[in-house]
């Protein structure tokens, strides 16, 4: 395992991911040498060598580690990696990867003992969970790098550019400066933004089966992605990155179009989560059949995925 080494903030940071944080660039000596410090959760984190035995732990940094070509760099994942999220090459690189477990909670929260994890000995581990924060692999040496839309230091509104700049400093860490540059242009390319309506929509989570009904404010990547489809976000006033909805405020609200994000499952259950609440059948987006299902990562966090995300919204509803 090549040397790693991390600037710990002072402050504990928080498990759950409640707001974003703007993605920095990695900065290198003149000559593209290590050492490399990147900014993440508020956190510095130094590379002293490229990256060689990195251990997925949510499946956002995919899209990144795909375009910059270093997808063989990791030697185990964990979680869940839906096949519609990927081209063909894509899941290539992902059938080659170990898969360490993929059970999650009730909440879809990852479930994985550190020791599973420390155990690969990895040089650099994507994504926090639950049970293994950054404190506790730090103490073994071990960096950690979060989506920054997920770290819990800061609340920012998230835009298009954080992917880019996200792109940017995974192609720091990994030395893929140009590789990077290159996928930049390209991401750029593919985000078009729709002229204004005075069409509004609402983008939820709900549960399947009864339960809490989730929406998504103006600090998550959704507000955004229905500004560029030309909507309105009818929860654009809440300084939330989600938050519990009823459907009495959705009814108060009256969104003209719905999307419900869902991590896995029967899209036709997720819908039906929403459609078969009692008195869902008044909200315009229902009675006009406006409802439109999407996995998760095409809108949450902002990567990749998301310009994916809002190429499917606007083939919908554009």
């Amino acid at each position: 395992m090549r040397k790693t080494s991390l600037a710990i903030a002072a402050s504990l940071l928080l498990l759950t991911a409640a707001c974003g944080e703007k993605a920095e660039s990695g900065t290198t000596s003149a000559d593209g040498a290590y050492p490399v410090t990147v900014s993440n959760c508020g956190t510095d984190v130094t590379f002293d060598a490229e990256p060689e035995r990195v251990v997925l732990l949510k499946s956002a940094a995919v899209p990144y580690l795909h375009e910059l070509g270093v997808m063989d760099r990791v030697t185990a994942r964990a979680g869940q990696y839906p096949k519609d999220y990927y081209d063909a090459e894509t899941l290539a690189e992902l059938a080659k990867i170990p898969l360490l477990t993929e059970k999650t909670d009730t909440s879809g929260h990852l479930q994985i003992s550190k020791e599973v994890v420390i155990s690969q000995r990895p040089d650099l581990v994507l994504g926090e969970v639950d049970n293994l924060s950054r404190e506790t692999l730090s103490a073994v040496d071990i960096p950690l790098l979060e989506e920054p839309a997920l770290c819990a230091t800061t609340k920012t509104k998230p835009t298009f550019d954080d992917i880019y700049r996200q792109m940017e400093s995974y192609g720091a860490v990994f030395n893929r400066p140009d590789e990077a540059t290159a996928a930049v242009a390209a991401l750029k390319k593919r985000v078009t933004v729709q002229q204004a309506s005075d069409r509004t929509a609402a983008v939820l989570y709900p549960t399947v089966g009864g339960g809490t009904t989730y929406a998504y404010g103006n600090l998550s990547m959704a507000d955004p992605q229905l500004t560029a489809a030309g909507f309105t976000n009818v929860f654009g006033n809440v300084d939330e990155r989600v938050f519990e909805v009823t459907l009495e405020e959705l009814l108060g609200r009256d969104p003209d179009v719905l999307i419900l994000l869902y991590s896995d499952g029967d899209p036709a259950a997720v819908e039906k989560a929403i459609t078969g609440l009692p008195g869902a059948e008044k909200l315009t987006a229902v009675k006009s059949k406006n409802v439109m299902t999407q996995l998760f990562n095409f809108t949450e966090p902002p990567t990749p995925l998301s310009i994916t995300g809002l190429e499917k919204i606007v083939r919908r509803f554009g």
